[in-house]
């Protein structure tokens, strides 16, 4: 016994030992990182000119794992970059490649207003496209915000309008003896039609009809004050769409034809030959200093997603996190509540919407935050509709671009029964519950009708509810309301004559709005404090990186030790089928 106490003390002390060393090794790390820091700067050149690469799909916004170093840039982290680079002086120009992604229009006017914010302080932008792919116009309205365009030769000038398309799964459904059961609240709640119907209804063809003519209007009108144009022209010219790029270059929607490198090459030279530096290097060397400093502080925060019950823990270890989730955006909207230094909070959305509960969570905090003296603001993204709209109805002002889809105001839930299906096939399905309704999301046998009529209280009772809040939150009365509501998706430019919004305009027009309320000067530069924030060790060895390039470097490689050899098993979900419980969700919906 004695010989086994001696042993299982050795190994405990090893073990302290071993712990001991493991800590001694990070706060050395970490005083190596800071010193590093402190000797190299940002570690960026003193003469540049940014690069940005919009030819692929991008995000609003994202909560990047703790050890994510490599990340793709999304609108927020080239709003927030681009103006830190106007007041940066070391910085001359930028040259951008876009064409290929089918940016959504929303989210053209949002980096459309960073460029021109951009070039504002003096600075050039020069775009370059291997052919515009798209027949949306979102990619070429990026563009247009530049100060010449250029094209590769005989590359296709797709842009043409906007469009839309659908899937409807009720004849797959039907030919399966599957029985969808879903109820929506109200006639405009498209989400419900893919599940339930053949082709577009009356109301959703009315709808989408709506929101693509509200897009091809503030498009076209945006592009030819852009390119000091007719818009009649502009229309005219995307009428004979798909064309060549010599083509739009006599129509005079680009400047010069050539190649990528030759483009290049006259952005360096009207940047004073500065070396060229990728846009999100320079955002990630530059985002620490944007959190420090004198001035107001303001709380950002971003979300982008379904909204979910619970917890994501501010996103994975290596990986982003894509989704709103109700315990960690209420608790972020609570901490900045209490701290004192915050003078307004910036809750900037991208969502279709999601749990009913999860919602309901962070409207509460929003609200609480506001009896408390903090004023809020909504800047909308590409989509903020139904969960999306609902987290939002109670700000004291709610800022959209032209081109975001929100509202959506409405409701469903149900389910789709696949018993005779399974049967289908030689598989059969038993089922036993105990209590009357223990099955009652069962995804085997249909609603009864008992059941059938308590899923329609649930969803009036929920409707209902979203109706009041919408008509407190707002100050309409509820009646104009109801009108407006019925699931009908709205564009900005839409909604704000409906009282749903009211300011058009982007990230910095909710800045802006964020100074008035919290009786900041307008002129007056605000420090953002970034919500939600990563916490404990791998936070703060990210912090002492600084962004230098050699600190990256040194995280770069402990990333590399902290990885190991595991098979990822991914696997994407195939339906947005609900289960039985009742959903604020706007899915279906076009945003190229």
């Amino acid at each position: 016994m004695l010989a086994f106490l001696r042993w299982a003390r050795s190994i405990a002390l090893g073990m302290l030992n071993g712990v001991a060393k493991f800590a001694l090794f990070i706060v050395l790390l970490i005083v190596v990182l800071f010193g590093i820091g402190f000797v190299e700067g940002d570690g960026l050149p003193g003469n540049m000119v940014l690069k940005l690469d919009l030819n692929s799909a991008i995000k609003d916004s994202s909560n990047p794992g703790v050890l994510a170093l490599e990340r793709t840039p999304t609108v927020m982290d080239i709003v927030l970059a681009l103006d830190r680079a106007g007041h940066d002086g070391r910085v001359k120009g930028l040259f951008m490649r876009v064409g290929s992604a089918g940016l959504p229009v929303a989210q053209a006017e949002e980096i459309g207003s960073a460029i021109a914010r951009f070039r504002k302080t003096g600075k050039f932008v020069i775009a370059h496209s291997q052919g515009f792919l798209s027949q949306g116009i979102g990619d070429y309205l990026t563009a247009a915000s530049a100060n010449e365009i250029w094209m590769q030769p005989r590359s296709p000038f797709g842009t043409a309008g906007e469009g839309s398309g659908a899937i409807f799964l009720r004849g797959l459904f039907d030919k399966i003896q599957a029985v969808p059961q879903i109820v929506k609240r109200a006639d405009y709640k498209s989400a419900a039609d893919t599940f339930m119907e053949k082709d577009y209804t009356a109301p959703d063809r009315v709808q989408t009809t709506a929101f693509l003519q509200s897009w091809y209007d503030s498009a076209t009108q945006a592009v030819a004050a852009d390119r000091k144009l007719d818009p009649k022209v502009v229309i005219s010219v995307l009428q004979a769409s798909p064309q060549f790029a010599e083509d739009a270059k006599r129509a005079h929607l680009i400047d010069k034809t050539g190649y990528d490198d030759e483009a290049q090459q006259a952005a360096k030279a009207r940047g004073n030959d500065g070396n060229l530096v990728s846009l999100m290097d320079y955002a990630r060397a530059t985002e620490d200093a944007s959190s420090v400093g004198k001035g107001p502080r303001v709380a950002l925060i971003t979300g982008t997603g379904d909204i979910i019950d619970g917890s994501v823990r501010h996103g994975g270890l290596f990986e982003d996190s894509n989704q709103i989730a109700g315990d960690d955006f209420a608790e972020a909207i609570r901490k900045a509540t209490r701290d004192s230094s915050i003078k307004a909070i910036l809750f900037r959305i991208d969502s279709p919407g999601g749990s009913v509960t999860a919602s309901d969570q962070i409207l509460d905090a929003l609200k609480k935050a506001r009896a408390a003296g903090k004023p809020v603001i909504v800047s909308m993204g590409t989509l903020a509709a139904s969960g999306g709209y609902y987290v939002s109805c109670a700000a004291n002002k709610i800022v959209a671009e032209p081109a975001t889809l929100t509202g959506s105001i409405g409701v469903l839930t149900g389910k789709v029964a696949i018993g005779k299906s399974l049967g289908l096939i030689g598989v059969t399905e038993d089922q036993i519950g105990v209590g009357k309704n223990a099955l009652f999301d069962s995804s085997v046998s249909p609603y009864t009708p008992d059941q059938w009529a308590n899923l329609n209280a649930q969803a009036d009772a929920i409707y209902a509810d979203f109706l009041q809040k919408v008509a407190s939150g707002r100050k309409l009365p509820l009646d104009t309301v109801k009108n407006i509501a019925k699931g009908r998706v709205w564009t900005g430019a839409d909604a704000r004559g409906r009282g749903l919004v009211d300011d058009l305009g982007g990230f910095w027009k909710a800045v802006a709005d964020a100074k008035t309320a919290a009786g900041i000067a307008p002129d007056e530069r605000v420090v953002f404090k970034r919500y939600p924030q990563s916490e404990g060790l791998f936070q703060a060895l990210r912090d002492a990186a600084g962004g230098t390039e050699a600190g990256v470097r040194a995280m770069e490689g402990l990333s590399t030790l902290a990885e190991a050899p595991v098979a990822h098993a991914v696997l994407e979900a195939i339906s947005e089928v609900p289960r039985g419980s009742i959903e604020m969700r706007a899915i279906n919906l076009p945003v190229q």
